[in-house]
């Protein structure tokens, strides 16, 4: 089975923690080069060290604020001029804040809109020009597996990440030919930051302590535990390898088992 991304390059976002930062180091270890993207530059410094001390590709990052989509636009702009080669783009952005569907504000579907969909199209449109000249192109999304079964006190999420899905799949279809898959990665509950703040949201509605609450969660889930940002990560890695050439534009959760559909 052929694994080895050794020559590629790949735009991780959300890469200075949990699964986008675990993605980064999976994809260095199988040879890519990694271009980190996120906001905070001294952690992308620092996972950029962290990085540098597992092969000896040449990696780099990228500082950009994913709740501002002209300075997505301007900073993938700017970094292709200088390095145009891209081989794989994996989208992965914070979650919207909780909280239940009814007392959302228009104006947070229109800001996770902008994190979520609009930020992959320009960083789609960006970088499969170079993936349609190398004949190889990998696009992730790490989305969830609220667009199979909604998450309950999630839902600006449970809208904005079905959207994001509709819009992989029809990608799929398009350039599929130019020997680029897209893929959605669906993590369920997994041990990052996210989660915790999903415990506090629910253990403070259930009047019940987040250790309680992360039990009876765990319960659920098939397995009897959370995955770890790591075990989400080797599904990215995977469909981005040249093993994954023939699996295109499907969801893949990775969960446990907890989803209760196909």
């Amino acid at each position: 089975m052929n694994l080895d991304l050794t020559g590629k390059t790949a735009i991780v976002c959300g890469s200075t923690q949990g699964i986008g930062r675990a993605s980064a180091v999976e994809l260095a270890l199988l040879g890519a080069n990694v271009v980190l993207m996120a906001r905070n530059e001294q952690s992308l410094q620092q996972t950029l060290i962290e990085l540098d001390t597992l092969k000896g590709q040449q990696h780099c990052y990228v500082v950009a604020d994913f709740g501002q989509a002209g300075a997505v636009a301007e900073a993938i702009t700017q970094h292709l001029q200088k390095f145009p080669a891209v081989h794989i783009l994996v989208n992965n952005t914070g979650g919207p804040a909780g909280g239940p569907l009814f007392d959302a504000k228009p104006e947070e579907f229109v800001q996770a809109f902008h994190n979520h969909l609009l930020n992959n199209q320009i960083l789609v449109q960006a970088v499969v020009p170079s993936m349609r000249k190398a004949g190889y192109g990998r696009i992730v999304n790490v989305i969830s597996t609220s667009i199979k079964q909604p998450i309950a006190g999630l839902g600006v999420s449970n809208t904005i990440r079905g959207a994001v899905a509709q819009w992989a799949k029809t990608l799929s279809l398009e350039i599929a030919h130019w020997g680029i898959t897209v893929n959605n990665v669906l993590p369920g509950y997994t041990q990052t930051a996210r989660l915790d703040a999903v415990l506090s949201m629910r253990a403070k509605s259930a009047g019940r302590s987040e250790e309680e609450m992360a039990q009876q969660m765990e319960r659920e889930i098939p397995i009897g535990r959370f995955a770890t940002s790591e075990e989400v990560a080797a599904a990215v890695a995977f469909l981005c390898t040249p093993a994954a050439a023939s699996v295109n534009g499907i969801n893949l959760p990775v969960d446990g088992g907890k989803t209760g559909s196909l």
